[in-house]
């Protein structure tokens, strides 16, 4: 039959044999040094074996308790490596941000300022690629691109944007009007293939019957496409321009057009009561704009 032990006793024990002190471990664990002593006995219990030798003034292990620190220390932080690994490093307060994968590359770069302003505050960024509606995963932010139309009273306008052409440097010089672009091979964005009918029609051109050989999921990954010289895309402006200042080799090959979309931070009207760390955030992400 298996042993069974708390979790809270190992954590005890841990820190008791390392401290050589019920007094020192119940302060490093938050508990009181009764609680740690009877995780102590408890443990020692269900071993049917002393761990500690007891003396008025001092504390020591036994040969059994030394061999088995070795084990327990090595359990516990192997469980907290994978936690931290699986779920985060933990934080007073860790607000999760969902958002598409471009809008998350164009917003890394200026973290650091949220981050150094509110060092008690974790952010866990995750991707809105193709969510479905029984997706659970509970969200604190969320930023979405959504036609001007569609606005609602629970979402708050962050930015009206704009789209451009790019293409690789190699290419850049052969594209010197928006008819050009139609001689290159097209890399389309699945759920925005708008942008190139929108980019074109506004210059009076259609885009070609066959369509591109070409068609990715997330803007971030046509930019590498067009970095690697495969194509030309129509992106939003602004992540064309933090694909630039980034060094990733794309130019930007024609004047901007209003995308008829903006993205939003969605207020959900049913949230009543707003944790300080998300509106901290939410005032930091209009700063941004």
């Amino acid at each position: 039959m298996r042993h069974n032990l708390n979790l809270n006793w190992l954590r005890s024990f841990e820190a008791t044999a390392r401290l050589l002190s019920f007094t020192a471990a119940s302060h490093e664990i938050g508990l009181t040094q009764s609680a740690v002593s009877q995780h102590i006995k408890a443990l020692e219990a269900q071993l049917d074996d002393k761990l500690f030798v007891r003396r008025p003034k001092s504390l020591q292990l036994t040969d059994v308790g030394k061999a088995y620190l070795l084990t327990v220390r090595e359990a516990l932080e192997t469980i907290e490596m994978s936690t931290t690994g699986l779920f985060g490093p933990r934080r007073a307060s860790t607000i999760t941000v969902r958002t598409s994968m471009a809008f998350i590359m164009w917003i890394t770069p200026k973290l650091d300022s949220f981050l150094l302003e509110h060092l008690d505050i974790g952010v866990k960024l995750v991707t809105s690629i193709w969510k479905i509606p029984t997706d659970q995963q509970p969200v604190d932010v969320e930023v979405i691109l959504a036609p001007n139309e569609h606005a609602r009273p629970e979402l708050e306008l962050l930015s009206g944007e704009s789209i451009v052409p790019v293409c690789s440097p190699a290419l850049s010089s052969d594209i010197k009007t928006p008819q050009d672009l139609l001689r290159r091979s097209p890399i389309h964005i699945m759920g925005f293939d708008d942008h190139w009918a929108r980019y074109l029609s506004a210059h009076a051109l259609k885009p070609a019957s066959s369509g591109g050989r070409l068609i990715t999921d997330t803007s971030t990954a046509a930019i590498g496409m067009v970095a690697a010289g495969l194509g030309c895309a129509v992106v939003i402006e602004k992540f064309a321009q933090q694909a630039i200042e980034t060094g990733q080799g794309i130019c930007i090959v024609g004047k901007p057009i209003a995308l008829g979309q903006s993205h939003y931070l969605v207020r959900p009207q049913r949230r009543t009561i707003v944790q300080p760390a998300v509106e901290a955030f939410e005032a930091w992400l209009r700063e941004q704009f």
